[in-house]
């Protein structure tokens, strides 16, 4: 069965930065310098989680939430585990 890792995280757009965080209760926050608007914002989520994870975009998948705050998003060949600690900056 092949990897994958599907977690829930909170955007937010027209942020003054792009990146990836946890928060103090564990839960994942996405900043994004877009707007929400045609899908830009989308875009640019699955751009850092394509840096951030070092893998191909084609991998990683909005699953649920293409047009809110809160998504879930999935991520082919990787353990949820090693998701955490890509954005936690462990590896």
């Amino acid at each position: 069965m092949e990897n994958r890792a599907v977690f829930d995280v909170t955007v937010s757009p027209k942020s003054s930065r792009s990146e990836v965080t946890i928060d103090a209760s564990g839960k994942i926050k996405v900043y994004l310098n877009s707007p929400p608007v045609d899908g830009k914002a989308n875009a640019e989520c699955i751009n850092i989680f394509s840096k951030k994870l070092k893998t191909a975009k084609s991998n990683i998948v909005i699953e649920k939430g293409d047009h809110g705050r809160n998504k879930r998003i999935s991520v082919s060949g990787m353990t949820l585990e090693a998701v955490m600690a890509k954005i936690k900056g462990e590896n």
